[in-house]
């Protein structure tokens, strides 16, 4: 086992701490901490850095262990999908006042670590880079390295960009006590196209030193050509988008296209399973989880009353409408069978791997969200844990894994940030955008609905139609994996579909009838204008002096 894996996420920290103390108050080597001396002088212990540089992305060993997780807030809580209208999270989590307009710098709810995790890890990638040179290592290894660090440093400045707009660029700095934390320069926010460039120019970089292919399957999860041109095509395709509004679509559309070309990746043959399969073609970039870790179990965390699981993040009537009936007709279409009395049946395949609901076959029963006397309603065990929308969660649910006491299991489970039915998804809009509907917008919009047995779109459509088609197919393909909250807000549209109360439904048993009726299941729900991007933590504003400028409106 390669113990050097398990470097604390603070090292960066130790080691500036330890080469700037030259007092020898007592001649002892300490055995919790490196000096930079030591730790530069061994490849192995810098490459081992760099792997613990994506914070959570975590990567077997050769043993089948894993690092620590962090990159990224985790995702079996509260997940960023219930701060949208597709689901919200059953035990608030600190998510309930951003769905209710209440964010303030005072108050960023499950947001609030996001500025001052990405800067941490700029600033300990920085230190990387500015010390790979002084390691002694083969060429092939300091490129790949190298291409990782910038690859990582992208990555953290797309979080900042997508949720606060235009940042500060640190460049290369590393600052520490000795630095003058009064320079104005360090809190001057550069323009959003500014940001934008900046992170796209730091993954062409990558993209040049990153390898196609991964050498050991203990790498699965280490970034490579394909993921920094994945996040490439993401990158300009929001900066098309009219939130932004710094790129142009065509650009977007060529860098889609060049993921596309690489011929590398295809979409899993089967949608349910390609979220349990870290070794799908379909997945470019992910994070591996071990599942002996408490935090990593999903099942629990979502999983209904009726099975000792907590409810978790409940999907909404809202996200439960967006799904087509297996026709490619929407249920508000009279001609599309739907019947609201039996309003299950003949839905998009992709609803019955993503949602839980009431009749649904899971783990040797149905489905019991009906009152009275329903198992995973009120009436069922643990009622506290009953969901409030009549929903549960499906997609991301291995059913090979213990619901109750799940957390000395073995296995892994993936968290897929780049995807192949993503980057078709991001061609086909900003091709449409760039030069309307043209037959490689419906290919590739098309192969994502075929490869679940949905119907191809009707030929002939508008260039309004098909972006209302891409927007509804962005919405089911993609749905909690992290994408509707930052798709709507750069299409504009939040103040509309984040404005729409948050919908469940109550099944009621009467006469061996189910009967179903709409119910609000979170009060208040409110979106305001301003909240298009997050506050600053007050925090970091005072730490700057007030010289950090705070976003519109809070």
């Amino acid at each position: 086992m390669r113990h050097s894996n398990y470097i604390i996420p603070a090292l960066l920290s130790t080691l500036i701490w330890a080469s700037s103390c030259h007092k020898n108050y007592l001649d002892i080597r300490p055995t919790d901490r490196l000096t930079d001396s030591a730790f530069l002088a061994d490849s192995s212990l810098f490459e081992d850095y760099v792997i613990n540089r994506y914070m959570g992305v975590v990567l077997q060993d050769k043993e089948g262990e894993g690092t620590p997780p962090g990159f990224g807030r985790g995702f079996e809580y509260g997940m960023w999908s219930s701060l949208t209208d597709e689901s919200i999270y059953n035990n608030d989590d600190n998510t309930w006042l951003i769905q209710r307009g209440q964010l303030a710098p005072e108050n960023t709810g499950i947001a609030g670590t996001l500025w001052g995790r990405s800067y941490r890890s700029i600033r300990e990638v920085n230190y990387g880079l500015n010390n790979i040179g002084l390691v002694t290592m083969s060429d092939t290894l300091r490129k790949k390295l190298t291409g990782e660090l910038h690859f990582i440093r992208a990555f953290r400045y797309q979080d900042l960009i997508r949720n606060y707009g235009g940042v500060v660029l640190m460049g290369n700095k590393v600052l520490d006590l000795n630095s003058n934390l009064q320079d104005p320069s360090l809190y001057q926010r550069a323009s959003l196209k500014d940001c934008i460039d900046y992170a796209v120019a730091e993954l062409d970089t990558a993209a040049m030193d990153l390898p196609l292919n991964n050498d050991a399957a203990w790498e699965n999860g280490r970034a490579t050509k394909g993921a920094a041109l994945a996040l490439k095509a993401r990158l300009l395709l929001y900066a098309a988008s009219p939130l932004y509004n710094a790129g142009t679509w065509a650009d977007a559309a060529a860098a889609a296209l060049a993921v596309i070309n690489m011929g590398k990746y295809s979409l899993n043959a089967s949608y349910s399973n390609l979220f349990l399969d870290s070794s799908s073609k379909e997945i470019i970039f992910q994070r591996v989880y071990a599942i002996g870790a408490r935090h990593v179990c999903l099942e629990i965390a979502n999983g209904p009353n009726g099975y000792d699981g907590w409810a978790g993040n409940t999907p909404l009537q809202n996200m439960v409408d967006a799904y087509q009936m297996s026709n490619g007709k929407d249920i508000t279409d009279p001609s599309s069978g739907y019947d609201s009395t039996n309003p299950y049946v003949n839905r998009d395949p992709r609803f019955y791997a993503t949602i839980l609901y009431n009749g649904a076959s899971y783990r040797g029963r149905n489905m019991q969200c009906y009152t009275p006397g329903g198992l995973d309603s009120k009436d069922g065990p643990s009622n506290w844990n009953t969901t409030k929308t009549g929903y549960y969660l499906r997609k991301f649910m291995d059913d090979n894994n213990p619901i109750d006491n799940p957390w000395n299991v073995a296995g892994l489970q993936p968290w897929i940030y780049f995807r192949y039915a993503e980057i078709l998804l991001d061609y086909a809009e900003a091709q449409n955008e760039a030069a309307g509907p043209d037959g490689t917008v419906y290919n590739a919009i098309n192969q994502v609905r075929e490869r679940v047995g949905m119907p191809d779109l009707p030929t002939g459509l508008s260039q309004a139609d098909m972006r209302t088609a891409v927007r509804h197919e962005r919405q089911v393909e993609l749905a909690f994996e992290e994408h509707r909250f930052y798709d709507v807000r750069r299409w504009k549209i939040a103040d509309v579909t984040e404005n729409v109360p948050a919908y469940g439904i109550n099944v009621t048993l009467v006469n061996g009838v189910y009967q179903y009726n709409r119910q609000v299941a979170l009060s208040g729900r409110l979106f305001l204008a301003r909240e298009y991007w997050l506050p600053i933590p007050r925090s970091e504003i005072l730490a700057s002096n007030n010289q950090l400028q705070q976003n519109t409106g809070y």
